[in-house]
């Protein structure tokens, strides 16, 4: 995804930590230390205390990634890279060839029928 080192760590940052630190700060916010404490000691419950709060976090993180896409796109979430390739066509049929003529209009047609479904689709 990201062949970049600083990119790596700014995704890590953005995705892994930002979700957990907002937690902790909301956290410190309404209940005090004590709440962040209490994230940590509760053993018996079988959760991991950093999945618990990257959920609790992860609504507010991703309004903040938002607002920082606002003022730069793909800063606070990253552009993700995509890899385009044309896929060869067929050799075109020669002159007398009516059966391959017949099949590569066939081929056409049900391209467009998958088009116009899409289409429709489409709000």
């Amino acid at each position: 995804m990201a062949a970049d080192p600083l990119d790596k760590l700014r995704l890590t940052l953005m995705q892994e930590l930002l979700p957990v630190g907002v937690a902790v700060v909301e956290r410190v916010r309404k209940g005090g230390l004590k709440d962040v404490v209490a994230a940590f000691s509760r053993d018996g419950e079988g959760r991991d205390p950093l999945t618990q709060l990257r959920n609790e976090g992860e609504p507010l993180a991703s309004q903040l990634r938002q607002g920082l896409d606002r003022l730069s796109p793909g800063l606070g979430n990253p552009v993700m890279k995509v890899d385009v390739r044309v896929e060869p066509e067929p050799p075109s049929p020669g002159p007398g060839d009516e059966a391959a003529l017949v099949a590569r209009l066939g081929a056409l047609e049900q391209r467009l029928t998958q088009l116009e479904t899409l289409l429709a689709q489409t709000p």
